[in-house]
């Protein structure tokens, strides 16, 4: 059943009509729907953190470490120079100014990935690059530009012109890291800097919490795939695609299984691919009351299955269970609604935190903002709207919240142009312009996706 079978559609008014209407038609409130809270507790008490897996430095971006990284040496490992210039004792340049030069004898150089084959001693220098361990009877460094070296055509003397204190411009051995430290924590997701910390303790590979492979399924006789041919009475699987990539954003393995047709053998065919391997399986569409019966029997015949409102608008209606694979693993089912807004609202609200918990990480809220809206949002019948919005900041750097369009269901261009989610509570009826909203954001800082 693809989004025109969804009877919850959405007949929202848009941005033009001055104000984000959740539904024109009034329904009584409905005390048996969950609440979005309700609904992901129980949806949560089904996953848990995966197995590790070793994974090459590089291909673990993303993922949580399964153990600590403890340090086999010292970072550095030597004292080294923190600049390009002369190693000297500073007790030989002590008083040394422009107008004043101490001059010393050079007797070597030293690079980095050199170690020094002889010691600074009283009235000598050795020239060091940036990183070069240093000599022996040396203690700080002097910069090149606080000697005279380009203007001397010999460089088997140079001129001091700075009076330098011990251990200036040194960096101490362990500055970085200690020997024994435990340098991340089990728990630490991978980015850049964390990626390259487990280079510098000389680590090719680490131990991180797998991937949750996730299925995705579409269902109805009436979908086309990207790149067939047009036909009318027909639609694109859409929703395949953003469920997909939704997947792939927040961290997880999406596996493409295909379309079931509205039969029993087709949907059951299409279940038994979905359930090798996967960590978690989504189906869209077939979850409305007015939606054909195969998809809710074949689903329960394969294991536990509830149909359940939601009191959120969109998506309302939600499936959810644990179906059962030919080996006997339970893998637990999200069965989403088949408009494609609810299908991505849903997915945030529902599937997202479920995908973080899998990777072992905190299944936080997506951060939320207060803004202004410039537009009404009409709550007709006691659910929590969704309404898609496009947050910006006014001329004085205040945030406000305007409507993307349309709010019906079936608007998946209303998703592309959102960067947020403005929540109307299920206790309130309207919010008009001009008052505070909260917003939920969809694009912000990675830490929060």
């Amino acid at each position: 059943m693809s989004e025109s079978h969804d009877h919850s559609r959405d007949h929202g008014h848009g941005h033009n009509s001055g104000h984000i209407e959740a539904n024109p038609h009034r329904h009584h409130y409905d005390a048996d729907m969950l609440s979005v809270e309700e609904a992901l507790e129980r949806i949560l008490s089904y996953f848990h953190v995966l197995d590790p897996e070793t994974k090459p430095l590089l291909e673990a971006q993303g993922q949580v470490l399964a153990e600590d990284l403890i340090a086999g040496f010292d970072i550095p490992s030597l004292a080294n120079s923190a600049m390009d210039g002369f190693a000297v004792r500073a007790a030989d340049v002590a008083g040394a100014s422009v107008d004043t030069p101490i001059a010393l004898s050079v007797i070597g150089k030293v690079a980095a990935g050199e170690l020094p084959d002889r010691p600074v001693e009283a009235g000598t220098a050795i020239r060091i690059m940036t990183g070069a361990p240093l000599p022996d009877g040396a203690d700080a460094v002097v910069p090149f530009e606080d000697t005279d070296e380009l203007e001397r055509s010999d460089l088997s003397t140079i001129g001091i012109r700075l009076d330098v204190q011990l251990d200036e411009n040194v960096r101490p051995p362990g500055e970085d890291v200690r020997s024994g430290e435990v340098v991340l924590t089990s728990g630490s997701k991978l980015g850049p800097s964390e990626i390259g910390v487990a280079a510098s303790l000389g680590l090719a590979d680490v131990s991180v919490i797998r991937r949750p492979v996730v299925s995705i399924i579409a269902t109805g006789d009436e979908l086309l795939e990207p790149g067939q041919q047009h036909r009318p009475g027909f639609v694109y699987n859409s929703n395949t695609f953003s469920i997909a990539a939704s997947v792939q954003k927040y961290g997880g393995t999406p596996r493409i299984v295909g379309t079931a047709r509205d039969t029993i053998a087709s949907l059951n065919m299409a279940l038994s691919t979905a359930l090798e391997d996967a960590d978690m399986i989504i189906t869209s569409a077939g979850v409305s009351k007015g939606d054909y019966d195969v998809v809710k029997d074949v689903l329960e015949q394969r294991g536990e299955i509830a149909l359940w409102s939601v009191r959120m608008r969109p998506a309302k209606p939600l499936a959810f269970g644990a179906l059962t694979s030919d080996d006997g693993r339970k893998v637990p089912h999200l069965g989403l609604p088949g408009n494609p807004v609810s299908t991505m609202v849903a997915f945030e609200q529902f599937a997202r935190p479920a995908i973080r918990l899998m990777l072992g990480l905190p299944v936080l809220d997506k951060p939320v903002i207060h803004a202004t809206l410039d537009d009404a949002v009409v709550n007709h019948d006691g659910r929590r709207v969704y309404a898609r919005v496009i947050v910006y900041r006014d001329e004085d750097g205040q945030y406000r919240a305007k409507s993307t369009g349309s709010q019906s269901s079936n608007v998946l261009t209303s998703m592309a142009l959102a960067n947020g989610l403005a929540i109307c509570p299920d206790d309130v009826p309207r919010k008009e312009p001009g008052e505070v909203i909260e917003v939920q954001m969809l694009d912000w800082p990675d830490e929060y996706i």
